[in-house]
């Protein structure tokens, strides 16, 4: 089952939905396993760390360190893997309004991570740029 591979057609139908919650980025060595009680919404291995996205509460409750809180958002067109320009026009629209963005793809969609303060700016944007795509 493939994905969208067309720019406009992705931007038009993105359709942004912000997931409840405050996540954050928490590392723990790269052999260690993920604590009991944290559920990874994303996990990236590398040399210096896992990486770990998970819900706020869990990290506090693990005891886990982080110094970035986020708000998820989800991109509900189905992205191809090897689509082009998806990333960079989102990423370029929350750029060019002072917003950071942290995207992940998944298989079926993309997920940006944005300051949590800044969610519904961010999907607002998003949502007229999807609107100046159709």
């Amino acid at each position: 089952m493939s994905g969208e591979r067309d720019l406009r057609k992705l931007l038009s139908g993105m359709r942004p939905e912000l997931n409840a919650g405050c996540y954050v980025f928490a590392t723990v060595p790269p052999s260690a396993p993920v604590p009991p009680g944290v559920t990874p919404v994303v996990t990236v291995l590398e040399r210096e760390g896992r990486t770990l996205v998970v819900p706020r509460e869990e990290a506090d409750a693990a005891g886990l360190a982080y110094d970035y809180t986020a708000a998820w958002i989800t991109l509900r067109v189905h992205s191809a893997l090897e689509a082009v320009g998806l990333t960079a026009a989102v990423a370029g629209e929350l750029a060019g309004h002072g917003l950071s963005c942290n995207v992940v793809a998944g298989f079926h969609h993309d997920h940006l991570f944005v300051p949590l303060e800044l969610a519904d700016e961010a999907v607002t944007l998003l949502t007229e740029l999807a609107g100046r795509s159709a």
